[in-house]
C-alpha cells in the first residue's frame, strides 16, 4: 500500500532553482563589477583633486631661497636630554 503510489515528477521544479540560483550569481556577479567600477572612478576623482589640492597650496606658499650651509653648522649638535645632563 505504501509504496504504490508513483513519485512525483518535481524536475520543473529543480530547473526552477537551478535557474533562480544561476540568476542570483549573475546579478552578484554584475554588482561586485559595479562597484569595482565605481571604486576605480572614485579613486581617480580622489586623486585628481588631490593634485589639484597641492598644486594650490603650492601656488599660496611663497617660494623659498635655498639657504646656503656654513662649515660652522656641520660641527654643530644637536641638543638632545642626554648632551645636556652631561
Amino acid at each position: 500500500m505504501f509504496f504504490q503510489e508513483a513519485t512525483p515528477d518535481t524536475s520543473g521544479y529543480m530547473i526552477a532553482g537551478y535557474v533562480i540560483a544561476f540568476i542570483l550569481m549573475a546579478l552578484y556577479v554584475v554588482s561586485i563589477y559595479v562597484r569595482n567600477r565605481n571604486l576605480h572612478q572614485d579613486m581617480s576623482m580622489l586623486e585628481e583633486m588631490d593634485k589639484s589640492a597641492q598644486l594650490a597650496e603650492e601656488a599660496r606658499m611663497p617660494k623659498k631661497s635655498p639657504v646656503k650651509s656654513s662649515n660652522n653648522n656641520r660641527s654643530a649638535k644637536p641638543v638632545t636630554k642626554r648632551s645636556r645632563q652631561k
